[in-house]
């Protein structure tokens, strides 16, 4: 099997320079032990994690602006890790997660190439209900993650495992078509939510149809749900 090939590049969000080693292209793709077949990841989805999408660009441009400050920070289904790389950039508290065996490698190269502090990567599937010492979190983040309509329940249930009581969620769809179920089962959990476009979409190649959806939990809503 030949070796892999990365491509090197630089993200501009704002002021912030993130520099990255990602997959060449999707073609890519190495699995000489079958690690990822024996976790399901198919020779076709292999290389997915490995690249820039356009809602991680959407999702990272809209966290310059967000209260970051006290709040630990999960990223669920990190792939590359711009997002996370951009909050370890400004000195948030965050943990990467991914199933993908390749993603956590991957991310340490990034922060060295970044200079970063050292991020906290569990691998860890949704489904997976065993105690994998993430912990609870007042921010959970992701991009492109409802592209299978048998993820709606698995993710919420995953996010709900690991909010606090009071916790709130952004995930960027770029429009699969999953996120009005998804908005259902957080409904259930107790959030609140909300939509929006991005104010600009001129830094992707096409123009962005999908949403930044938002949710929010409170403890009151839990104690009003209990009363």
């Amino acid at each position: 099997m030949a070796p892999l090939r990365f491509r090197y590049q630089t993200i501009e969000l704002g002021d912030v320079d993130i520099h990255l080693r990602t997959l060449r292209n999707l073609q890519e793709y190495q699995d000489n032990h079958r690690i990822a077949e024996n976790l399901g990841i198919s020779s076709a989805t292999w290389s997915l994690f490995g690249v820039v999408w356009p809602s991680s660009l959407v999702l990272a441009r809209f966290l310059l602006g967000y209260q970051l400050k006290g709040k630990r920070i999960l990223e669920v289904g990190c792939g590359i890790g711009l997002v996370t790389l951009l909050l370890n950039h400004l000195q948030a508290d965050v943990t990467a997660t991914d199933y993908h065996p390749e993603a956590g490698e991957f991310l340490r190269q990034n922060v060295l190439l970044n200079n970063g502090k050292n991020i906290p990567f569990i691998r860890t599937s949704w489904a997976d209900t065993a105690d994998s010492g993430l912990g609870l979190f007042d921010l959970i983040v992701g991009s492109d993650l409802l592209y299978e309509a048998g993820y709606v329940d698995v993710l919420s249930a995953f996010i709900n495992r690991h909010a606090r009581p009071r916790c709130e969620v952004v995930i960027v769809d770029p429009g699969r078509g999953n996120h009005a179920r998804f908005t259902r089962r957080m409904e259930e959990h107790d959030y609140e939510h909300s939509r929006s476009k991005p104010k600009r979409d001129d830094f992707l190649e096409k123009p962005f149809n999908g949403w930044v959806l938002q949710y929010r939990r409170s403890k009151k809503s839990i104690a009003d749900k209990m009363y």
